[in-house]
């Protein structure tokens, strides 16, 4: 048993049960998908029948109880069989904020509902044309009314999923920015219920782009928010978005990881396979070594996002390892992308071998969830003492 495999049987029964209900959706159905924008329904339904959306839920409201890992082999083995788990992870960590930072009363009421799947959460309302990764200074703004309620105006952006979500967490600012002591002071967390606000002040815009990701604008217009909505404390929203995000880049990472995995076996068994002047094309250095290259890089990151959930799960600081397991994971699968694109060449471009999707897939995850200009700049200041370049 060679040391990967070792590493991986703790999951070992997740990942094969995972990776035979993969089967079912072969690359046809994502090409179907992709040519037409649609969402995943199908396979979303599925994962959720079969209670993996619900792992980190606790046993109490109907999920499984497991930890970050088992969420993160889930996601790893979606992307390694060639479908795209971009449909659905958001609820995994999105839910965090709402299991960490949520009342009991809120707690009972959404988190059965979104184990069993009746209720789905994957609209992640932070972003905002005019700030884009600086959050502090978002717009929306929801303004207390004398009964305690909130009005909500403002606009998101790249809100995926916002369609198919029957719940948004949303960061709004409820202090205005000139008169916070902090600027990450006085943002706060609501729950949105979608299905009464599309009709009372949500606008919802999809924004086509070049993979399947069903991301769309979103625009609040005095879209009323009931005061048992809030979610903690007014004015201590920024903490808790932030406190779930290192959840978050580790799970993105894995799925990184599943990408790059995807890619290398794609291409190695191509090299294997195509001859060209009486000899297969992976006999020749050219082809092998790039190949070679991105398995190193792979692993390498592998071990990042392992160290990563491991300090996650021991409840220490791990914003470093999760900054690093993103960045170096979205490297790896980039660099595997290339390497099979460059590996089927002109076939690579065809979309019957799925190469081109899985590409255009991967390359987002060097701008999303983090982009890895600010991963850099988080490592030069909080672990190397650089001084703050933002």
């Amino acid at each position: 048993m060679t040391s990967q495999n070792a590493e991986q049987d703790e999951f070992h029964d997740i990942r094969d049960a995972v990776a035979k209900l993969c089967e079912q959706f072969p690359g046809e159905y994502w090409r179907k998908l992709d040519r037409a924008m649609e969402y995943p329904q199908a396979f979303v339904d599925a994962l959720t029948e079969a209670g993996y959306l619900s792992v980190l839920i606790p046993e109490e409201y109907g999920g499984s109880g497991l930890k970050l890992s088992a969420a993160a082999a889930i996601l790893e083995e979606i992307q390694k069989a060639g479908c795209n788990g971009g449909g659905c992870h958001a609820q995994m960590y999105t839910m965090g904020t709402l299991l960490r930072h949520g009342s009991d009363k809120q707690k009972a009421e959404w988190l059965p509902k979104i184990a069993s799947g009746e209720v789905r959460l994957q609209a992640f309302g932070v972003t905002e044309p005019s700030s884009g990764t600086d959050t502090s200074s978002l717009k929306t703004f929801a303004r207390k009314t004398d009964n305690g309620d909130y009005i909500v105006n403002g606009q998101k952006i790249w809100t995926s999923r916002a369609e198919y979500s029957d719940l948004m967490i949303l960061l709004a600012r409820t202090t205005p920015k000139d008169q916070s002591a902090k600027r990450t002071d006085g943002l706060s967390v609501f729950l949105v219920d979608m299905k009464q606000a599309k009709d009372h002040g949500l606008t919802i815009r999809p924004i086509r782009t070049m993979m399947n990701h069903s991301t769309t604008e979103v625009f609040f217009t005095d879209l009323h928010v009931p005061a048992e909505n809030l979610i903690g404390e007014e004015g201590k929203g920024f903490r808790y978005i932030l406190s779930g995000m290192n959840a978050e880049r580790i799970l993105i990472a894995s799925e990184c990881i599943g990408d790059a995995k995807w890619f290398i076996a794609k291409a190695t068994a191509y090299a294997r396979e195509r001859v060209v002047f009486g000899r297969p094309i992976g006999q020749n250095q050219g082809v092998q070594f790039p190949i070679a290259k991105a398995y190193a890089a792979m692993r390498a990151a592998e071990l990042m996002v392992k160290e990563a959930a491991r300090k996650y799960e021991a409840g220490l600081d791990c914003g470093a390892e999760a900054n690093m397991a993103k960045m170096l994971a979205a490297d790896a699968s980039w660099e595997a992308a290339n390497a099979c694109v460059q590996t089927f060449g002109g076939f690579g471009f065809a979309e019957e071998y799925d190469v081109e999707r899985k590409f255009r897939e991967t390359r987002l995850y060097q701008v999303a969830p983090i982009s890895t200009n600010l991963v850099l700049s988080y490592l030069a200041e909080h672990v190397l003492g650089l001084p703050r370049s933002y």
